[in-house]
């Protein structure tokens, strides 16, 4: 997954105004407690973060 759309379905979950907000706030236990935005500075695979992101906030699956 490119980063690209990786930012295009945090907006569609969370919203434009929110994602990226989301994204740099909330740590997640499935990254080790990092955020989504530590974990991909850090290089992490685009669709693992994602995943992350998707299992925490229970996404349907029309998301994933």
């Amino acid at each position: 997954m490119r980063l690209t759309d990786f930012w295009e379905r945090m907006e569609q979950a969370l919203g434009a105004g929110y994602a990226r907000s989301w994204a740099a706030d909330v740590h997640l236990a499935s990254l080790d407690g990092r955020t989504a935005q530590q974990a991909l500075d850090e290089g992490r695979d685009t669709q693992v973060v994602w995943r992350a992101v998707h299992e925490a906030l229970d996404l349907p699956a029309k998301y994933r």
